[in-house]
Formats: C-alpha cells, sequence, structure tokens
C-alpha cells in the first residue's frame, strides 16, 4: 500500500515507519521539516525510500497534499505533553488534527485510515480491567492530553459510525527502543530507575498500569493496518502490573534497589501545582504536574484480548519487555 503518515518523528511513530517501510509498503511521511540528508531512523531522520511532505496536521492543505494518491492514512500525531503555555493546541492537535486528517482521506478517496489513539482516551478502570467498550466519563479529565484525547475519541467514533473507513487503536503505556522524547516517559523511567534516580512510590503504589512493549504496539498497528475491518477499535496493551511489581522486576534485572518510600499524593501535587505556576510565568516546563500527579491516583488496566483474537496480536511479557529495554538502555553511549 501507498500510506501518508502524521507523527513519524515521534517515540512510536519512528519506529512505525520503518516497520511499514520492511513490510514493503511505500511511505508518505508529513514532516515540520526535511531530516538531515543521510541521516537514519537512529540518528533522528527516516529509513531510506521515505518520502516527505512538509507540514502540519493543524495545516488542511498538507494534509491534503500528503492524503492524495494514497491508499491509506495512518494518523498517529498528537501533542503528548503534560504542559504548553497556550492550551488551545491541545485541541488544534489532537482533535482538529484529526478531523483534518479524516477530511483529507475523505477528499482524496482514501480506502482505509488508521487512528492511534490512547489509553488514556477511554479513562481511568478504577477496580476494573476495561474493552474497547469502555467509553471516559463526561468531565472527569484530569489534564489537557487526557482531556483531547478522549474528545478525539468521540470523533473517531462517530466518523466511523457514519462510515469512514476507520480503525482505532489503543496503545497502553509504551515502552522499549526508541527515540527518548515526551512520548517515551516510561521508558525514561526505567532508565531513572538503572541510576537509582527514582525517589520512590507515589502513594501506595498499587495502582495498575496497562504496559505495552513498543515492539508489541507497532506490530499491533501493522496487523490493524493490513486486517482490521472498519469500524473496529483495539486495545494495543500489554500486562497489567503496579508499581511494586514493576519496581520488583527492575531491581531482579538492574539490581538497583527498589525504592523504600511513600510519596503521598498531596505532596507531590502540592509541588506539582507549584511547578505549572512556575511555568505559567517562566515557560519552562514543568517536570510535573499536579494534574499528572492526578492522572497517577488511578488504575488504567486494559484487555488485549479481542486484538489477540482478531489480529492475532502478541503480548510480551513484563518482564521480558523490561529486560530487553533494559538491554537497550545499557548500549546506548554514556
Amino acid at each position: 500500500m501507498k500510506i501518508f503518515l502524521t507523527g513519524g518523528t515521534g517515540f512510536l511513530g519512528k519506529r512505525l515507519v520503518a516497520r511499514l517501510v520492511e513490510a514493503g509498503h511505500e511511505v508518505r511521511a508529513l514532516v515540520r521539516r526535511l531530516p538531515p540528508t543521510g541521516a537514519d531512523s537512529r540518528q533522528g531522520g527516516m529509513p531510506a525510500g521515505v518520502t516527505f511532505i512538509v507540514g502540519d496536521v493543524t495545516d488542511a492543505a498538507s494534509l491534503n497534499r500528503g492524503a492524495e494518491g494514497c491508499d491509506a492514512i495512518v494518523h498517529s500525531a498528537a501533542l503528548v505533553k503534560m504542559w504548553v503555555r497556550d492550551r488551545s493546541q491541545f485541541d488544534r492537535v489532537n482533535v482538529d488534527g484529526l478531523r483534518l486528517a479524516l477530511e483529507a482521506g475523505r477528499r482524496a478517496g482514501v480506502g482505509r485510515i488508521l487512528y492511534t489513539s490512547s489509553f488514556i482516551a477511554l479513562g481511568p478502570t478504577d477496580g476494573r480491567v476495561a474493552d474497547e467498550s469502555w467509553v471516559h466519563a463526561p468531565g472527569g479529565h484530569h489534564n489537557d492530553y487526557e482531556r483531547t484525547k478522549a474528545a478525539a475519541d468521540l470523533v473517531a467514533r462517530e466518523a466511523a459510525d457514519a462510515g469512514a473507513p476507520l480503525v482505532i487503536v489503543y496503545p497502553g503505556v509504551v515502552y522499549g527502543a526508541g527515540e527518548l522524547t515526551d512520548g517515551s516517559l516510561m521508558t525514561r523511567t526505567i532508565r531513572d530507575f538503572m541510576n537509582r534516580r527514582v525517589p520512590g512510590f507515589l502513594g501506595s503504589g498499587d495502582q495498575r498500569i496497562c504496559y505495552a512493549f513498543i515492539d508489541d504496539v507497532v506490530e499491533g498497528h501493522l496487523m490493524a493496518l493490513e486486517r482490521a475491518r472498519p469500524g473496529s477499535r483495539y486495545i494495543l496493551g500489554g500486562q497489567n502490573a503496579n508499581y511494586h511489581d514493576l519496581f520488583a522486576m527492575l531491581a531482579k534485572l538492574t539490581g538497583a534497589p527498589v525504592p523504600t518510600r511513600h510519596l503521598p499524593f498531596w505532596l507531590m501535587g502540592a509541588a506539582g501545582k507549584l511547578m505549572r505556576w512556575r511555568a505559567a510565568l517562566t515557560g519552562i516546563e514543568p517536570i510535573i504536574t499536579d494534574e499528572v500527579i492526578e492522572i497517577y491516583r488511578h488504575d488504567w488496566a486494559y484487555s488485549s484480548d479481542r486484538a489477540v483474537a482478531d489480529l492475532g496480536y502478541r503480548i510480551t511479557p513484563l518482564e521480558e519487555g523490561l529486560r530487553r529495554t533494559v538491554a537497550w538502555l545499557r548500549s546506548l553511549p554514556a
């Protein structure tokens, strides 16, 4: 297939571009600027054979140029940050960008659109394990990223119900080898654990998270693109584990000790609020915000059973995925 892809320079997107090219697809990628000549994906560019459309997901003209003549669109672009000074950027990129991509696909007569959503669009699952039928409770959002991904999910579902050739995938908390960007928070946490820079557990540490190994998620995208029926939705997750499980595995793999301190949510929330206020005054991006701390109060546990049954999606056990990630991090230059 000839595929137009957005978000190809991100943590997940860059790996996805490489896999699509490897699978024999012709990839046209939307980029804000052309990558350095001769750079490969590890150096920050793209694999050989990728062509480029310079533009932005908020610009309809560049999306229309990219979609023209293509068989499929993979829309994986998103603003993945905990804070930006202009909060409306989240709406323009995450919600309006999806609408423009869908319209570009309609105008170009594209036969298949794959939209990369996020586990966070489905909402917290406190005490349960959710599937694709889960819908985020109205008004229960903790930050602008969560709010706009949930809003975009409703746009995508409505478009699919109206007949758009759309498939939606919901990756869990993605970790593994890849460029350390804003979308690679979990991999950076693993690196911090290795370097003994994780100060402790947030709250009790009992909150369950759906950890998704990046190799599985990339392969799941390829399966969904090639096999999924229009209108279908798939969680591309992995093992659900709490922080005690996670840190015990990392301690076993790295030799670093499990933290002993428990950091109260009220204390970390207060620190995050101060950082957010300072960011508003200075423009310096905060390390953490009180809004993100609120997200960590909840379970985010999901089932990928539908993707396993329909697509042949495979889940790498968490300890094995962590082992590979630790080995990759150790291989990086100091």
